[in-house]
């Protein structure tokens, strides 16, 4: 498939520590940016697909464990900032 030229714009998003150090591991994982893992995901999951293979999820709660992320989708749109 031909590669598609776009623009990137460079943003400041707020996401919660361990969420992001997990996020940092899978982009290492599959060996890409965290940017172009973002962007996957987010490509993926507006089409309904699921954007890992088995073996990556399994990476993801490995990573899950070391950086004691215990987020869940049930913790969507609930989380608050401490003080």
């Amino acid at each position: 498939m031909p590669k598609k030229l776009v623009e990137r714009a460079q943003t400041g998003v707020r996401i919660e520590k361990s969420l992001l150090k997990v996020l940092k591991g899978i982009a290492e994982y599959c060996d890409m940016s965290l940017g172009d893992l973002l962007e996957g995901i987010v490509l993926h999951v507006f089409e309904g697909k699921a954007p890992f293979s088995k073996q990556t999820l399994a990476a993801i709660q490995d990573l899950k464990k070391v950086y004691h992320c215990d987020l869940t989708a049930a913790d969507s749109h609930q989380l608050t900032e401490s003080d």
